[in-house]
């Protein structure tokens, strides 16, 4: 295309699937426009195929390690009739030796092989690496001793090894070819780190002396990875641990100097710069604990993903980062079921609505994880499109993806995209969630809400949709706002059209979740960024929280489950003060509230509540095999009474009867609350108490 020879650079992201793992290869600097002609996408196709085959001819890669593997087999036996005739081997017992050398050297070569060991890179062998020795060493122990017991003794004496030759020969073969490879390994790693104590000699960074606290799993691969980096700031002097247990012992040649209460001490002791936490799935608690230990001291504290954002191919082990707000939060890592998920999504033509927003973005990223057969992304926002569009290409380009710009309110359109690319899985995340601004644009709620759900779903039905996963709100139960109200009657109106099409309606019902789009979090951090005082509505204000991948993650498995019918209740934990969640960001900002920053108390927007609710009260949840997933028994309204409302709605939407509409969402819903509008639909402006009257956290206790 471009009339040049591109040198195209790969690299290997595993993800895992249903029946097992698969590699998935990424070309990574093109542009986004790039396109591969014939040769190089057969080339790109047939990669890991090549790669199989030069792995059988790696002896012509690698003569000196295959002369080398040779000379350990054939000296391991040799050793071996060495020790059973105490190094005096008879003469008849030496020919027959020599004559089963090659055969023996065979059949370990070829159990080798079947395993595939010479695919491991001697310098970066590894325990994991012992299992595929293991396994080579049982194969050609089992194939002599069968040799050993079906072969005439007449006939074949001289390919009949002794038994205690073949217990020790294999011992001795498959220890020396290991021992060879962890034998390279170790100058690799030598010549690597001296090389690096000679690059900070030279350098003129002055490196940061660190302690990490946390001796576990993430621990080690902390360490192994800050050794391993020539270009690290860190100089680790050891590994803090609560287990007892480790104290004094070493974790990558690092000792453990002892627990969290001798923080303060070490870091006196040792000039500590900088503390790095590398525990896997930390409390809050435990966490908060740490970080109050190091505020007191002073020394910076930070933060190495979790092994599950790892894995997951979030993030790598060495984006050591400052504590987030989403770590004090405590939230234990997702558990899928991975088949449940690929039979779900796996080859199948899957519909995101929303595909821009926050939690619309996360599903597409999900679902990518799942390799499905095309992924179709509706959004009506043209640069929230463009920038999943970008991402998808950068990050995921073997997934085959449409970005479709449409509104879901436009009937011909929606019609048009379902008729041409028939999904087989909706997830309907488009929605307006804003409380205030639906407040005072009500009818704009109902029609994006409502009708355009409507549409969509029956859409789903006509074009014979499998599955249709609506995302809903914790703000539909006992709803004392527009917003709230209207996602509830999408959730009656989906449980309507289940009893009419034979598509899988379900919803999926959640609370906030950090980091949307409009959510408290990035509001926080732009005020305390800009230096100015955090606005919270009310002190006593409480809401549920996740993360965004936990939340699009457990929608999926929602999903998975569902059969029909189901509004599914995600388990949010315990709901978190707003006023702790400002307080919490300041301090992680390395500043004081009530001194550095200000917090101002505005009072509460109208529909909004103080503490939210997950479940209508008296309504029973039933346990799905999740135990995050719940199903909500929720009653259900007969098609004549969704008909009639639905109609209602139509004609106060055409009047723009504010005042109608809420009426009609109180009559409906015998659990809403909605106000009456208030002056000209603008808010109501509210008290603000600021720092000149509140000075610190006790003086607010005292007062409430």
């Amino acid at each position: 295309m471009f009339g040049v020879n591109l040198n195209l650079k790969y690299y290997a992201k595993r993800t895992k699937f249903r029946k097992g793992k698969t590699l998935k290869l990424t070309v990574k600097s093109l542009p986004s426009n790039f396109k591969l002609n014939s040769f190089q996408q057969s080339t790109m196709t047939n990669l890991p195929e090549k790669k199989q085959k030069n792995e059988w001819f790696w002896f012509l890669l690698r003569p000196f390690q295959l002369l080398t593997d040779v000379a350990i087999l054939c000296g391991a036996f040799l050793l071996a009739y060495l020790f059973r005739f105490d190094f005096q081997i008879p003469a008849s017992y030496l020919d027959n030796a020599l004559d089963q050398i090659p055969f023996v050297v065979l059949v370990q070569f070829a159990s080798l092989f079947l395993v595939g060991t010479y695919s491991i890179i001697w310098r970066y062998v590894s325990l994991e690496d012992i299992k595929a020795f293991l396994k080579a060493a049982v194969i050609s122990g089992f194939v002599l001793v069968l040799f050993r017991l079906l072969l005439s003794p007449d006939r074949f004496i001289r390919w009949q090894v002794p038994l205690s030759i073949i217990l020790m020969d294999t011992f001795f073969a498959f220890a020396g070819l290991l021992g060879i490879r962890v034998l390279r390994r170790f100058f690799y790693e030598f010549r690597e780190n001296r090389a690096f104590q000679i690059g900070r000699q030279r350098s003129n960074r002055i490196p940061k002396s660190t302690l990490i606290i946390g001796a576990g799993r993430l621990g080690a691969a902390t360490i192994k990875e800050v050794v391993g980096r020539a270009d690290t700031e860190l100089d680790v002097k050891g590994f803090i641990d609560d287990d007892r247990y480790k104290k004094g012992g070493s974790v990558g040649g690092k000792k453990v100097l002892g627990t969290t209460d001798d923080l303060a001490r070490l870091a006196g002791e040792l000039n500590i710069d900088q503390i790095v936490l590398a525990i896997d799935h930390a409390k809050s608690k435990e966490l908060r604990r740490i970080l109050d230990i190091c505020r007191a001291i002073p020394v910076k504290a930070q933060i190495v993903p979790s092994l599950n954002e790892i894995a997951h191919g979030r993030v790598s082990i060495n984006r050591i980062r400052d504590v987030e707000i989403e770590d004090l939060l405590g939230r234990e890592p997702v558990e899928l079921d991975d088949k449940n998920l690929h039979d779900f999504l796996t080859g199948k033509t899957v519909m995101v609505t929303g595909a821009g927003g926050s939690i619309g973005s996360e599903l597409v990223r999900q679902i990518t994880d799942f390799n499905p057969k095309l992924l179709v992304l509706v959004e009506r926002t043209e640069f929230a499109l463009f920038q999943i569009e970008r991402e998808l290409v950068k990050n995921f380009p073997e997934i085959k993806f449409v970005p479709l710009l449409a509104d879901i309110i436009d009937a011909a359109r929606m019609r048009e995209i379902f008729g041409e690319y028939k999904p087989a899985v909706v997830f309907h995340a488009a929605a307006h969630k804003h409380v205030s601004l639906m407040e005072i644009n009500p009818t704009e709620a109902i029609k994006n809400n409502i009708f355009a759900t409507k549409l969509i779903g029956d859409l789903a039905g006509e074009f014979d949709v499998k599955d249709f996963v609506l995302i809903s709100t914790d703000k539909a139960v006992n709803p004392t706002s527009i917003m709230g109200a209207s996602k509830r009657v999408a959730e009656i109106v989906l449980q309507n059209l289940n009893r009419i099409y034979p598509t899988n309606y379900m919803a999926v019902r959640f609370g906030n979740v950090l980091g949307s789009t409009g959510s408290v979090v990035p509001i926080f951090r732009e005020q305390i960024k800009n230096g100015k005082a955090i606005t919270v509505t009310d002190p006593k204000m409480t809401r549920y929280f996740m993360t965004i991948p936990e939340a699009s993650q457990l929608v999926l498995q929602a999903g998975a489950i569902g059969q029909g019918g189901e509004i599914f209740i995600l388990d949010m934990g315990a709901p978190v003060k707003i006023l702790d969640l400002a307080e919490d960001m300041i301090r992680l900002s390395g500043l004081e509230p009530y001194e550095d920053i200000d917090i101002i108390f505005t009072g509460a927007q109208q529909g909004e509540k103080l503490f939210e609710e997950l479940e209508i009260t008296g309504e029973n949840l039933l346990k799905t095999h999740h135990p995050k997933i719940f199903i909500g028994k929720i009653a259900t309204y007969e098609g004549r009474e969704v008909d009639n409302i639905l109609d209602n709605f139509r004609q106060a939407v055409i009047e723009n009867d504010k005042t109608k509409i809420r009426n009609l969402f109180n009559s409906f819903l015998t659990e809403a609350n909605i106000p009456e509008e208030t002056k000209a639909d603008v808010p109501v402006k509210t008290t603000v108490k600021t720092k000149s009257i509140i000075n610190t956290r006790q003086a607010l206790e005292n007062r409430l």
